[in-house]
């Protein structure tokens, strides 16, 4: 059995891993740890979490997470950095936070004003990571490899899930422009965390819809430039709107890119079909469908639909996942058993919950 912490356990990424955890046949929970919430009763935090319910939060310290085989931090942005760097190298260490996503300390500054603490591998194992030099996707390089044994982990965001999973395709089989790629995308408000705000509180948030980060500053702007530069591989711009939609769980991101001259749909869904023809969490939907978040809620799966805007010359690729899920947590528990050497579906589900 692997004996796993989660860091943050009070907050609803590590809630939603352990929920997750504690139907993994292969993983025992070690200590649920906190840092304004320490001493407090897990079950008063999560009432979900039965089996955990009479767990007390600890302090987070370096010295009790090395006492396990793996743990997940899901703490805040900027906060995983100095902690991760007191672990030994040993320990599996998979970080919900953006400290180590970024490969370039520009974008990094730039976007979270701090100082870069490095690059870790980037945990989404069905990325394609380069341009194709066949006219298919098949056999094509993908994160998969880079997570294969290894010990430090950078969790993906949520938003750059869908976003990347949805183009990428396109650009490493050459079929759409750099330039020019716009998504809008509408999250739940568990993606705010579970600190209170006004903006997220129910007579706000009910029968309304919002956007932020409007005009290029969200923060997983850089992170999904970054996905699909390396899929096409060369500079890919992306001009990323986020929404807050009155629901408390899902992102739903539409994606539109500009296809070179002569793309047809038909190449288009090829080249998709072929990416994730053998992704049990990644599925395309038949020709006129489209994705719900209904449909995968608290699913590791991410689901897609696809169309040819001939008009004017552009893919729309509609994405939907469960931002706490596939979003997060079940990423970690993906890459922790790539990491193992467990079978990569392991403990995570395939199926969302209807109605």
């Amino acid at each position: 059995m692997i004996r796993l912490a989660v860091a943050g356990a009070s907050g609803y990424a590590g809630g939603e891993a352990l929920r997750l955890l504690l139907g993994h046949p292969e993983v025992e929970v070690g200590a649920v740890t906190a840092a304004s919430s320490a001493g407090a009763r897990l079950g008063d935090l999560h009432p979900h979490l039965l089996p955990l319910a009479d767990r007390v939060l600890e302090h987070t310290t370096a010295e009790l997470l090395a006492e396990h085989d793996a743990v997940v931090l899901a703490l805040p942005h900027g906060a995983s950095a100095a902690l991760a760097a007191q672990l030994p190298a040993g320990l599996l260490v998979l970080d919900c936070g953006a400290d180590h996503r970024l490969v370039d300390p520009v974008a990094w500054k730039t976007f979270y004003g701090t100082d870069h603490a490095g690059t870790w591998p980037y945990g989404m194992p069905e990325l394609l990571t380069g341009p194709l030099t066949t006219s298919t996707t098949t056999g094509s390089p993908k994160q998969r490899d880079a997570l294969v044994g290894a010990r430090r982990v950078a969790v993906p965001g949520c938003y750059p899930t869908g976003i990347s999973l949805a183009l990428a395709p396109g650009f490493a089989a050459g079929l759409l422009e750099p330039a020019d790629v716009v998504v809008v995308a509408a999250s739940g408000t568990s993606g705010a965390g579970k600190g209170l705000k006004a903006n997220l509180l129910g007579s706000e948030v009910m029968g309304s819809m919002s956007p932020y980060g409007v005009g290029g500053v969200h923060r997983h702007t850089p992170e999904v430039e970054q996905n699909l530069s390396g899929a096409a591989g060369e500079p890919v711009t992306v001009s990323f709107t986020p929404t807050l939609a009155p629901m408390p769980r899902g992102i739903l991101a539409t994606c539109t890119a500009r296809v070179r001259p002569g793309v047809t749909v038909a190449q288009l869904r090829d080249a998709w079909h072929a990416a994730y023809a053998d992704e049990p969490f990644v599925h395309l939907l038949p020709e006129g469908a489209w994705p719900r978040t209904a449909d995968v809620l608290g699913s590791n799966a991410v689901s897609m639909g696809l169309a040819l805007d001939e008009r004017v010359g552009r893919v729309v690729v509609v994405a939907a996942e469960d931002n706490l899920t596939k979003g997060t947590a079940g990423a970690a528990v993906q890459c922790l058993n790539l990491a193992f050497g467990l079978p990569e579906t392991l403990g995570l589900p395939t199926t969302g919950l209807a109605p």
